[in-house]
């Protein structure tokens, strides 16, 4: 975190030394190009479509889309914000949004909204909330998601199994893995993924556990609570009833959804544009633990400091917070918009999926951690716990190294 904020420092000092009043770059047909950061293909459809109505008010403004995958995609920024070539407006997820707003490389919007009287009451004050660090708003509020179990119903109607509710807790779904899982034909009842969204998290949560203090001190990664999600998850690895790691590396799980070769998966409505064409697949609530939980996640759209476009930013930047915009996102069942009022649309859109499971989850959700240094947590997560996912390390001891490691981060100054 140091690192990026020296870079940070050295990027800013550099572009105040060059001055920002060069003249605006156009296109050979006059029009202002602004460049827009995302990281997921399964949403640029319904992007275009909102690109080519924007474009429909605005012809002098052309955008142009910079897709990089999730697994980059801050890896990216990051070296394109010491280097002065932030996308004019990109995604920003909330537990990123404190590091990129300290970090000073993001445009406050509060100046925009008051001049042009933009309405934040047409969002859920929660995601408002998500976007604002020190009394400052940096993000308009695009979606929001939380997880669902999704599974093949072809797989369960051959094992004579009643397809997932309400009602399943972590033994349900023990015992539904193992039915499922056939062998001999490549098949496994669960996909334990490595992730915390989707995966630990919530399970560390519905185990009574936490993630990060409530004052932002310490994580509960060694604690018991957490210990045992954590073992929990992975005991399908170690039962033959999940993909071990290597092969999910190898093959993207999602793919093997679709294929059949996964019956059940915790995945987000992200998926929904993938699988929506196929029938066999659909989603529920989360099984319970001690209790019922799940995590809750934000994106906002935000514009770089350092664009020479911000007034052209602003205009896209509204636009893709609109009711105009939600609604296309919505119909198309892409993700759960965030512009109140228009959540029916999309549970509307895919009428052959249980769309309902996603937002019955967002009753009992836990936001995903935002501190200043998230990132850096995030990737002592990945780089401490695939030692324990792989069987290379004990649970206990890859936890407590990954306390340690990430008692530092929180306290790092």
């Amino acid at each position: 975190m140091k690192k990026l904020f020296l870079g940070l420092t050295m990027f800013i000092l550099i572009f105040v030394m060059a001055g920002c009043s060069g003249e605006k770059a156009s296109t050979k047909d006059g029009k202002i190009e602004i460049r827009y950061g995302l990281w997921d293909k399964n949403q640029v459809p319904a992007i275009e479509e909102i690109i080519k109505k924007f474009n429909e008010k605005n012809p002098n403004i052309k955008v142009k889309l910079e897709l990089t995958p999730y697994k980059q995609y801050f890896q990216k920024l990051e070296t394109a914000a010491t280097g002065g070539a932030l996308p004019d407006v990109l995604w920003m997820n909330g537990p990123h949004i404190a590091q990129y707003a300290m970090g000073k490389v993001l445009q406050p919007l509060d100046d925009f909204i008051k001049k042009d009287q933009f309405d934040m009451n047409n969002y859920p004050e929660s995601l408002v909330n998500l976007y604002t660090v020190e009394d400052k708003i940096y993000g308009v509020p695009k979606d929001f998601d939380t997880t669902g179990l999704w599974y093949n119903k072809k797989l369960f109607d051959e094992a004579g199994i009643p397809y997932p509710d309400e009602t399943w807790d972590w033994n349900m779904l023990k015992e539904a893995a193992k039915k499922l899982t056939t062998k001999d034909k490549g098949i496994y009842g669960f996909a334990a993924l490595m992730g915390n969204q989707g995966g630990y998290y919530d399970l560390i949560w519905q185990n009574g556990g936490y993630v990060v203090s409530d004052d932002n001190q310490s994580v509960g990664f060694s604690e018991p609570e957490a210990v045992e999600a954590i073992k929990y998850n992975i005991s399908f690895i170690e039962e033959g009833l999940s993909p071990t790691p290597a092969q999910m590396e190898e093959t993207k799980p999602s793919d093997m959804m679709i294929s059949g070769k996964i019956a059940m998966m915790f995945d987000g409505p992200w998926m929904v544009p993938e699988y929506k064409t196929n029938q066999d697949l659909d989603v529920a609530v989360l099984p319970q633990g001690k209790e019922r939980a799940v995590s809750i996640h934000g994106l906002g759209n935000v514009i770089a400091k350092n664009s020479k476009h911000q007034k052209e930013a602003w205009e896209f930047v509204k636009f893709l917070g609109s009711k105009e915009a939600a609604e296309i996102f919505a119909e198309t069942g892409t993700v759960i918009p965030a512009f109140n009022g228009t959540q029916d649309a999309w549970l509307k859109s895919v009428d052959t999926l249980n769309l309902q499971a996603f937002i019955d989850g967002s009753e009992y959700a836990h936001p995903l951690p935002s501190v200043e240094n998230t990132g850096a947590l995030w990737d002592a997560e990945t780089k401490i716990l695939k030692n324990a996912w792989s069987g290379d390390e004990s649970v206990e001891d890859a936890t407590k190294k990954l306390t340690e490691e990430g008692n530092k981060i929180l306290n790092k100054k």
